[in-house]
């Protein structure tokens, strides 16, 4: 069985195990935390997500993606977030005949400074830098390119409800000279809903565009996830549908997947 397909079906028989499991009292708070993406919480994401549909040979791609989020405390009133996003990417065919890629892309690496208590009207935030790093060991899995640029995260939890805004800009400013340029904006507007047993439901946007190109990339995802303890382990499991609202022309189409399992490590 070829590695990714492994990654994905232990993803899917762990999510298996969510109906045996019986929601503890201070589940639903760190449910909550979870939907924060600057949450004073050290979590650890696997997160798979499939699409289709790419150029003419229909290609697909499957990528798991690896996201610790580790917070660093400054002082008495403020925290630096690091959000990092390491992908594993799997995928054949994605420009025209172009064969399978197997291995690592490049890495995200985002610093959040946000302040330990919410703001004026309840307002979260973040702000600071963001890193493109040239991780990827095959030319068709990244940029080739070192880039940065900012980003911030602002959001707002009312009773069951969180919804916000993280967004991010990156230019590129070094790496292989016969590549082309980085100027990307991305942009994640989010809302979920958080029940009293731990079950939490969320419907965001991940869009990105691409400044050089003059393409938008636009996938609205429904996910549903569930938190569990094991023993004293705290671990959410979610799952859920992606379409492709916009996209390059030989970008993904239609209907796409995504699972996960994260391990949360509170305080």
């Amino acid at each position: 069985m070829k590695p990714h397909y492994r990654i994905i079906c232990l993803t899917v028989s762990l999510m298996a195990t969510v109906g045996s499991a019986v929601a503890q009292e201070s589940g639903a708070d760190l449910a909550k935390k979870l939907s924060n993406p600057i949450a004073s919480l050290i979590s650890v994401p696997f997160q798979v997500n499939y699409d289709r549909g790419y150029g003419p040979e229909n290609g697909n791609r499957e990528v798991l993606n690896i996201q610790p989020v580790i917070p660093i405390s400054l002082n008495e009133d403020w925290n630096i977030i690091s959000r990092t996003i390491l992908p594993v990417i799997s995928q054949n065919d994605i420009a025209g005949q172009s064969g399978h890629q197997f291995g690592l892309g490049d890495i995200t690496q985002s610093l959040f400074v946000s302040p330990k208590q919410p703001g004026p009207g309840g307002i979260i935030w973040g702000a600071g830098p963001v890193f493109l790093i040239p991780t990827a060991t095959d030319e068709l899995l990244g940029s080739g390119k070192w880039g940065a640029g900012p980003t911030a995260v602002a959001l707002k939890q009312e009773g069951p409800w969180t919804y916000g805004i993280l967004a991010n800009h990156i230019w590129s400013f070094a790496g292989q000279s016969d590549r082309q340029d980085v100027s990307s904006t991305f942009l994640q507007p989010f809302v979920s809903y958080t029940t009293p047993d731990a079950w939490t439901f969320s419907l965001n946007t991940e869009s990105s565009y691409d400044w050089m190109q003059d393409e938008w990339s636009v996938p609205v995802n429904f996910q549903v996830s569930k938190l569990m303890k094991f023993g004293e382990q705290p671990v959410s499991f979610t799952a859920g549908a992606r379409y492709w609202a916009l996209a390059p022309e030989n970008g993904p189409q239609g209907w796409g997947f995504r699972a996960a399992v994260t391990f949360l490590f509170p305080k």
